[in-house]
């Protein structure tokens, strides 16, 4: 059996579905599993031994170019796609489901209109499930799954998951310590009511004993960075990383501590031990809790059909809690 599965971006939620491979080698270790995903996003997947090939989409730059014949162009790539015996969009939204359908293959799946945030997108498939969208998204996925394959998915395995993020070497990581824990701090987001305040990340540098490092994706995000460090001798602060050195350096330092962002799951998925912060996304939706990852949640109702970016709860968690919390994840 050969699927391919459309999931183009962002970075978290593409973690959040790559967890789905291991179970479908577990059902059937024949089956072949191509990948469907935005060109800035291949580095996550192209290391990944449970994926056959990967398949590069540029549906972003379509957009940002406002070429209508960019985007035919690349609509006829991806007709070339194939052929599969099922095609499943783990995305839900219209240019992925729209892709799903084009791509060569009998039956494209997704989840059905009231399961998905872009309800249009269902009227793409000719195979829909149905499945609450404000579930946790890590069961959302294998649910799909196990729909898709006719599997039993045993859900109690996620929590005994193998790790399954791969770079292509270990990276040296200068500013690690050999002393002293070394903890990651994410401090950017995809918007900023997502993102914790940097004074209070400084606080927190100065009320735990240990090695920090910052990462950055952008220069809002290094300003950021900066702002934390302030005079601090114990924080570091990152090179711009790739994709594939994010990932070895999550590999290598003993908790990361950020808001509901890519980097921040990473952890999650290399079994490394973390603390995410949310405000106004809902946590116990976009997270999977285990013994050694864990949320902290401001007190703000939110509806994850309708997330409010105005929503700037999340500064009311105290530095408290974080750091208690992190001491008893580093004993």
């Amino acid at each position: 059996m050969k699927i391919a599965i459309v999931k183009l971006s962002a970075l978290g939620d593409i973690i959040h579905a790559l967890v789905v491979l291991q179970f479908i080698k577990k059902y059937n270790q024949k089956i072949e599993v191509d990948w469907i995903v935005e060109k800035s996003y291949r580095e996550l997947l192209e290391f990944h031994p449970d994926i056959n090939k990967v398949h590069v989409v540029k549906i972003k730059n379509s957009s940002k170019i406002k070429s209508f014949y960019y985007f035919l162009n690349e609509i006829r790539r991806v007709r070339k796609f194939g052929p599969y015996d099922l095609v499943i969009d783990m995305q839900g939204l219209i240019k992925s489901a729209l892709i799903s359908r084009l791509i060569q293959s009998d039956i494209a799946l997704g989840f059905d209109k009231s399961s998905i945030r872009e309800s249009i997108a269902s009227v793409f498939y000719n195979k829909t499930f149905k499945y609450g969208y404000s579930e946790n998204i890590i069961e959302r996925n294998l649910a799909l799954i196990e729909f898709a394959l006719g599997a039993n998915i045993n859900k109690k395995g996620i929590k005994s998951k193998l790790p399954f993020l791969y770079s292509s070497k270990k990276h040296p990581v200068n500013n690690l310590s050999s002393v002293k824990k070394n903890i990651l701090l994410v401090p950017g987001a995809s918007f900023k009511s997502k993102q914790y305040p940097a004074v209070k990340f400084e606080e927190l540098t100065k009320a735990l004993d240990a090695n920090f490092i910052i990462i950055w994706g952008n220069q809002k995000e290094k300003l950021l960075a900066y702002k934390i460090k302030a005079s601090a001798l114990h924080v570091n602060i990152c090179e711009e990383l790739s994709i594939d050195s994010l990932v070895s350096l999550i590999g290598q330092v003993d908790l990361i501590i950020g808001s509901d962002t890519g980097p921040t799951h990473m952890a999650w998925a290399l079994n490394k031990p973390s603390i995410t912060l949310f405000g106004p996304t809902p946590g116990l939706r976009n997270t999977y809790l285990t013994e050694i990852n864990k949320i902290i949640e401001s007190n703000s109702e939110v509806n994850p059909r309708k997330i409010n970016k105005k929503d700037y709860s999340i500064s009311s968690i105290e530095v408290s809690q974080i750091s208690k919390l992190a001491n008893n994840l580093l004993r």
